[in-house]
């Protein structure tokens, strides 16, 4: 059974490092293009030179993390969202939209008033006209 460790020690690796070049972004990857650090861990994973390659020089070195234990990575992280009502630019922003547009929105409005208006006096007077017109009839 020993006498396999070194292959299967070697086959993970290789294996490993060609799914983590697969699955790193193509701005995270150093020296060469994506692809061929792909070809060069498929050709050389073998004799392990294409796989280390890739760990040591492919590989944007992501630096350490502020905490020790995962609790502590919240825990020091800032959080970037803010809500609508605490966000002073969101709110500025609103007053900007709405200052000069009150005139418009106050025309547009008292002129779709007036249409509505105008629409239900049509509608009164043909419902009058209707109901003068049945009661003759009877």
């Amino acid at each position: 059974m020993l006498r396999y460790l070194p292959f299967l020690l070697v086959l993970a690796l290789w294996i490993y490092a060609f799914i983590d070049c697969l699955n790193t972004p193509e701005e995270e990857v150093r020296s060469l293009p994506k692809v061929v650090w792909v070809i060069i861990i498929l050709l050389f994973g073998e004799v392990l030179v294409g796989p280390i390659a890739w760990l040591v020089a492919g590989k944007v070195g992501r630096g350490p993390t502020r905490g020790v234990m995962p609790s502590e990575w919240h825990r020091d992280q800032r959080p970037q969202y803010v809500a609508p009502d605490d966000n002073p630019e969101f709110l500025n922003s609103l007053k900007a939209e709405s200052a000069p547009s009150k005139d418009v929105k106050d025309v547009k409005d008292e002129a779709l008033l007036k249409d509505w208006e105008a629409d239900l006096r049509r509608r009164e007077e043909e419902l009058r006209r209707r109901e003068a017109g049945e009661g003759s009839e009877s």
